[in-house]
């Protein structure tokens, strides 16, 4: 057997000294390396030899194994080498053509809006607080001065869960009371954060409407704030965004979190001449929503508001359908 071993292995490697093409080198490796190959068949027999024999043969065997194994990845690379020489001598390559570029990602356009609402807030002195998509019942509805019996939860289509009391948020108003709590010092210091994240609401899909988009909240809590400091904040922030020639507008409406509450709109060349058109609402907080926040509302007062980014973004760039910012289609996506 061994002799039959060594046989094998000096024939294996005078074939391979002879192979040019990766061809050849693949049907050599098959023949001696392969599932089904003469060295590997040699080392399923040591199983099958005498005790004396098992030792020596298996270890010579291994030896082999090894030593063929890497005389095929030295001559592989030879080989390679030979092969892209005579292509580039044959012509078949040609050196000169540029290089193909690597198709490199952006920033989705709902991100981009995100992203510059984030610059122009900060630069107001607002900090970006972050709070979970994962809500429970309280905070998502009763803190923020809507009980169970309250009828503006027809408002919101929710996404329940199998939790009892833990759904989805259907906005991002529940971060105002965890940012309250969190960085009011038990009502004690003055706030001013913006609430960006993802919202969910069990809706009927449709050009103007998604399942899930991003909502920037805003607040802002501190002594003597009024209406006027809400409404010079929110035209400021939109001249920023569309141009100082943007017009705003306010009108009055609802919230059950804040009283007086306010919708706003705009009109500008920026944003089409389809007339006024909404990007807002806000409103002054309500004592109830500053109380669970842990704030005493006869000496503190604040405002707050909501931006939708992708409806800002269809504006700003004419696109006619929200669901564009999920249905991944790059012919979209890289147009940004």
């Amino acid at each position: 057997m061994l002799e039959q071993l060594e046989s094998t292995y000096q024939e294996g490697l005078a074939l391979l000294r002879d192979i040019r093409d990766s061809a050849a080198l693949r049907d050599w490796e098959l023949k001696y390396l392969g599932k089904k190959g003469a060295v590997t068949q040699m080392l399923r027999l040591v199983g099958t030899l005498p005790k004396e024999e098992r030792a020596a043969f298996g270890k010579r065997v291994n030896e082999i194994n090894e030593a063929l194994t890497s005389a095929y990845a030295e001559r592989e690379a030879l080989v390679q080498q030979q092969e892209l020489a005579r292509d580039l001598e044959e012509g078949e390559i040609d050196v000169t053509l540029p290089g193909r570029a690597r198709q490199v990602g952006g920033l989705h356009p709902a991100t981009q809006t995100l992203r510059q609402f984030a610059d122009i807030w900060a630069a107001m002195g607002f900090l970006v607080f972050r709070s979970r998509d994962v809500e429970s019942d309280e905070l998502n509805f009763s803190l923020l001065n809507m009980p169970p019996y309250h009828p503006a939860r027809d408002m919101w289509d929710t996404f329940h869960t199998t939790t009892p009391g833990v759904i989805l948020r259907t906005h991002t108003s529940p971060g105002q009371i965890h940012a309250m709590r969190q960085l009011g010092d038990n009502g004690s210091k003055p706030i001013r954060v913006i609430l960006p994240g993802m919202v969910y609401r069990y809706e009927q899909m449709s050009a103007r409407k998604e399942i899930q988009f991003n909502q920037v909240e805003g607040l802002a809590i501190g002594r003597h704030i009024t209406l006027t400091d809400l409404k010079g904040t929110i035209t400021e922030f939109l001249r920023r965004v569309f141009g100082a020639d943007v017009r705003v507008r306010f009108r009055s409406s609802y919230f059950p979190f804040t009283e007086p509450s306010m919708e706003v709109d705009v009109r500008s060349d920026a944003v089409g001449k389809g007339g006024w058109l909404e990007v807002a609402g806000c409103g002054m907080v309500h004592p109830v929503v500053l109380q669970n926040g842990g704030y005493d509302p006869t000496q503190w007062s604040g405002f707050a508001f909501g931006f939708g980014p992708e409806r800002i973004t269809l504006l700003k760039h004419a696109i006619p359908d929200i669901r564009y910012f999920w249905g991944n289609d790059l012919r979209f996506l890289e147009q940004f």
